[in-house]
């Protein structure tokens, strides 16, 4: 069938685009570089005409309270208004974990408002919530960074690799639409602190990581359970061990 994939060339959606065309799938790599922008709504309609099932994977170029609310509001209307007349039957989403409960962090109120967009709109949907990406460790570490120390939370993270992400993405969107939430995780759970400052040693960075119960989290507080799920969620194959083995040169 055909499956239009929204940030197709990104890190997740490059992947997801491999896995569905190696799966017999026709699919649609949609980005602003291929002419295809839900901002402007430019070939969304062309991109969409007779697509069965659309994953939106899009990003936020900015990350300022402002401006990801009005991408994630302005591209999922654009985007959904176009699904409608196409006669998409599932739209797949992929969110945040947690997204939900912590309302100080811009970019997860921002992911709160394109969920609410997607559930509203009357299309068949599955919201996929991850959480956090291994290949994103270093920058929070980076953002966490004081000097030479790295000041982090102790509430519980659970990294996924992109590689598990995109597989599971790949397989929401062949399976009947939820109309609902799928969480998913990677296998290790364990402080936040301690997890960045196991991929601080193996990268050879050596700043302390301190674990500071006030250090926030771009903008937002972590507590314990903030970053991690609650209940049922599909875990990833790939551990931080094996996942930073294959991140060296030549692993």
């Amino acid at each position: 069938m055909k499956i239009v994939v929204i940030g197709g060339t990104g890190l997740i959606g490059s992947k997801t685009v491999t896995i569905l065309r190696q799966r017999g799938h026709d699919v649609v790599a949609a980005s602003p570089k291929n002419g295809i922008n839900t901002i402007t709504g430019e070939g969304l309609n062309q991109a969409l005409a007779g697509a069965s099932v659309v994953i939106d994977l899009a990003n936020s170029p900015s990350f300022e309270n402002k401006a990801v609310m009005e991408f994630f509001e302005t591209s999922g209307r654009n985007l959904l208004a176009a699904e409608k007349p196409a006669g998409v039957r599932h739209h797949v989403a992929l969110s945040i974990v947690g997204t939900d409960r912590t309302p100080e962090n811009g970019y997860f109120r921002a992911k709160v408002a394109q969920e609410k967009l997607i559930e509203a709109s009357g299309i068949p949907y599955t919201i996929i919530r991850a959480t956090q990406f291994m290949e994103f460790v270093g920058a929070i570490a980076d953002a966490g960074g004081d000097g030479k120390a790295v000041r982090l939370s102790s509430g519980l993270f659970q990294p996924i690799a992109a590689e598990d992400v995109s597989a599971m993405v790949a397989d929401v969107a062949l399976e009947a639409p939820r109309n609902g939430i799928v969480e998913i995780a990677g296998p290790d759970r364990a402080p936040f602190n301690e997890i960045v400052a196991r991929y601080l040693k193996a990268v050879g960075d050596p700043r302390e990581v301190i674990k500071d119960p006030e250090a926030l989290y771009w903008g937002g507080r972590v507590e314990q359970h903030s970053l991690v799920p609650l209940g049922e969620a599909r875990l990833g194959r790939i551990d931080l061990n094996e996942w930073l083995r294959r991140s060296r040169p030549g692993g």
